[in-house]
């Protein structure tokens, strides 16, 4: 079992940053590829970023092509953390947004191979 718990969303002005967190526990950490993904009202569950790394040092991201410049995903590994910077914020980011955990070996990009979810964090970004 991995747990997730997020954090780090709120209101704010349409140009503004948000950080998000994403804390895991349980099953090692470094088994998992960690992602974020967004439902906005009404809409379906999307990808967003993720982060993937190999048995080193190594790793690689992934970004949705609308966030790609904007949002940056990275990882503390002493503090068992990934978290989603989040820059010049449109008010079409406003969704929950939810921290994924996939086992290494399957696509971090597809939404159907995670295994494990957090509760979600609401990002509100007005106009």
């Amino acid at each position: 079992q991995v747990q997730l718990v997020e954090s780090g969303g709120g209101l704010v002005q349409a140009g503004g940053s948000l950080r998000l967190s994403c804390a895991a526990s349980g099953r090692t950490f470094s088994s998992y590829h960690i992602g974020w993904f967004r439902q906005a009202p009404g809409k379906e569950r999307k990808f967003v970023a993720a982060l993937s790394w190999n048995s080193g040092s190594v790793y690689y991201t992934y970004y949705e092509d609308s966030v790609k410049g904007r949002f940056t995903i990275s990882r503390d590994n002493a503090k068992n953390t990934v978290y989603l910077q989040m820059n010049s914020l449109k008010p079409e980011d406003t969704a929950v947004y939810y921290c994924a955990a996939v086992p290494r070996g399957r696509n971090p990009q597809a939404m159907a191979n995670y295994d494990y979810w957090g509760q979600g964090t609401q990002v509100t970004v007005s106009s």
